[in-house]
C-alpha cells in the first residue's frame, strides 16, 4: 500500500463531515491538469507514511472525525484498497471514495461488502473529448461509462465532478456531460487552480460568470449542480 500523503483534517473533502484524507500514490491518467503530478509520476520520489501509523492516528480520533476521504493518484489501482477500507471502517469511521471510475469492479466489490459510505467520481470531460481530458489517447471509456452507471442507478451516496478547464472544456462538452449523467444526484464544476504541481502548465480557468452559464445548461438535465472552488 502506497501511501504518500495524510492530512489530519478537512471540512472540504467529505461534504457535511469532518474528515481526514489519506493519499495513494499511482495513477493510470495523465490528466494535463492534474495538481498532484507527483503522485502519479514520481512515486518514488515521494515520502511514504506507514498505515499502521495512519491507522493509529484515527483510533485517537475517534469520536472528533466523522471519517476517512481515500484519494490519490487512483486509489482504485491499489490491490490492497479493500484492506484499507476494512481497517477503517473498523474503527467506526465512514469512508468516502476518490475515483476516475476506470475500475468498476473494484468500486462495485467495496460497495457490496459495506466499506464505502459515498464515492466521489471524475468526470474529466464529455465523452466525445475524454481522451484530451484524461492524457490517454484512444482511451477506453466502457469501464467509466459501467461505474458512473453504477453509481446513476444504485444506492450508494455520490457525487460527480470535473475541473472545467478553459482550454480543455467548451460548452457543447457540458451539454454533452449533462446528456449523459442526466438525473444525477450531485454534479460539481470544479474551478481549474494553476499550481507548481500541475502536470502540465499553462491552463487557465473558466470566470464566474462563465461557469453560472454552464451551471445553468446542466440544471435542464441535472437536478442539482454546484461550483466548487469559485471566489
Amino acid at each position: 500500500m502506497a501511501i504518500h500523503g495524510f492530512n489530519k483534517l478537512t471540512l472540504l473533502d467529505y461534504p457535511g463531515k469532518v474528515a481526514a484524507v489519506i493519499f495513494l500514490g499511482g495513477c493510470n491518467f495523465r490528466c494535463p491538469f492534474c495538481q498532484n503530478s507527483g503522485l502519479v509520476l514520481e512515486t518514488s520520489h515521494q515520502p511514504s507514511i506507514d498505515p499502521g501509523e495512519i491507522l493509529k492516528f484515527l483510533k485517537r480520533r475517534t469520536g472528533i472525525l466523522d471519517g476517512v476521504c481515500i484519494t490519490g493518484g487512483e486509489p482504485t489501482s491499489s490491490s490492497d484498497l479493500p484492506e484499507l477500507c476494512r481497517a477503517i471502517k473498523d474503527l467506526g469511521f465512514l469512508v468516502k471514495l476518490d475515483t476516475n471510475g476506470s475500475h468498476p469492479k473494484m468500486v462495485k466489490d467495496l460497495a457490496s461488502d459495506g466499506l464505502l459510505d459515498m464515492v466521489a467520481m471524475d468526470i474529466k470531460s464529455s465523452k466525445e473529448h475524454y481522451a484530451d481530458a484524461a492524457g490517454i489517447p484512444g482511451i477506453n471509456l466502457a469501464p467509466i461509462e459501467e461505474t458512473a452507471d453504477f453509481l446513476l442507478h444504485g444506492k450508494l451516496p455520490y457525487e460527480f465532478r470535473t475541473t472545467a478547464v478553459k482550454e480543455l472544456h467548451t460548452e457543447e462538452d457540458f451539454k454533452s456531460i449533462g446528456k449523459w449523467i442526466a438525473g444525477a444526484d450531485a454534479y460539481f464544476l470544479q474551478a481549474y487552480k494553476d499550481a507548481p504541481t500541475v502536470m502540465k502548465r499553462g491552463f487557465t480557468s473558466f470566470d464566474k460568470p462563465e461557469l453560472l452559464k454552464f451551471r445553468s445548461l446542466l440544471l435542464k438535465t441535472i437536478p442539482r449542480v454546484e461550483l466548487r472552488g469559485v471566489d
